[in-house]
């Protein structure tokens, strides 16, 4: 147990008991990971109407209210279980907000957000710069474009597990509670969607010849 996981069950023991300090420093300090999270999965369809301010807020009050039944069960560690709570309030917006306008199979059961602009360009940059991409040396912008174009193809849990690892910056046991599979099947699922992205631009450079 590091000297900050010691922390944190300090504050979680002392939240059980009803420590109303505990309670604030533990939810304040997840405030600034949770706004980075919310960042990332934020559909820009609701910047015009959604703050990713309000949402990290409407998040810790949640939290708030159902600390004490986190408390008895602990289900998952703290972070994630904040991080759970996040993810449904932005589904709940995402499908008050965008599905009223248009419906599709994917708004019934949204399990998979969209894939925002911003974290499509930053996603196609952690690929290039980790050596994943197989297309040589092309210009950079060009290079994003056809990283960003081969994850459109990508089937929504492929691009979730690459969002996961390499935006939120999960670790492969984290992703593993989030996906409810095992960190073998985590490992098997990124591996596949590499392969499949490196072959998607394979595909892409060989149409153009």
């Amino acid at each position: 147990m590091s000297p900050r996981d010691g922390v944190l069950d300090v504050l979680l023991t002392r939240a059980q008991q009803g420590d109303r300090e505990a309670i604030d420093r533990l939810l304040g300090g997840q405030r600034a990971r949770l706004r980075r999270m919310i960042a990332v999965h934020l559909d820009a369809r609701l910047a015009p109407r959604v703050d990713a301010s309000d949402v990290v807020q409407e998040t810790l009050m949640e939290a708030s209210r159902r600390l004490p039944e986190y408390l008895e069960q602990r289900p998952l560690p703290f972070h994630l279980w904040l991080r759970q709570l996040a993810w449904q309030r932005l589904v709940d917006l995402y499908r008050h907000h965008v599905r009223t306008r248009r419906r599709s199979l994917n708004l019934e059961k949204p399990d998979f957000l969209p894939l925002t602009d911003h974290s499509a360009d930053s996603l196609a940059d952690c690929l290039i710069a980790s050596g994943t991409t197989p297309s040589g040396r092309l210009q950079e912008a060009e290079e994003r474009e056809r990283v960003r174009a081969a994850l459109c193809r990508l089937a929504p849990a492929d691009r979730e597990v690459l969002v996961l690892r390499y935006l939120e910056q999960l670790s492969t046991a984290e992703v593993s509670l989030i996906l409810g599979i095992s960190e073998a099947g985590v490992r098997h699922r990124h591996r596949c969607a590499l392969e499949r992205v490196a072959r998607l631009l394979r595909d892409s450079v060989s149409d153009q010849h």
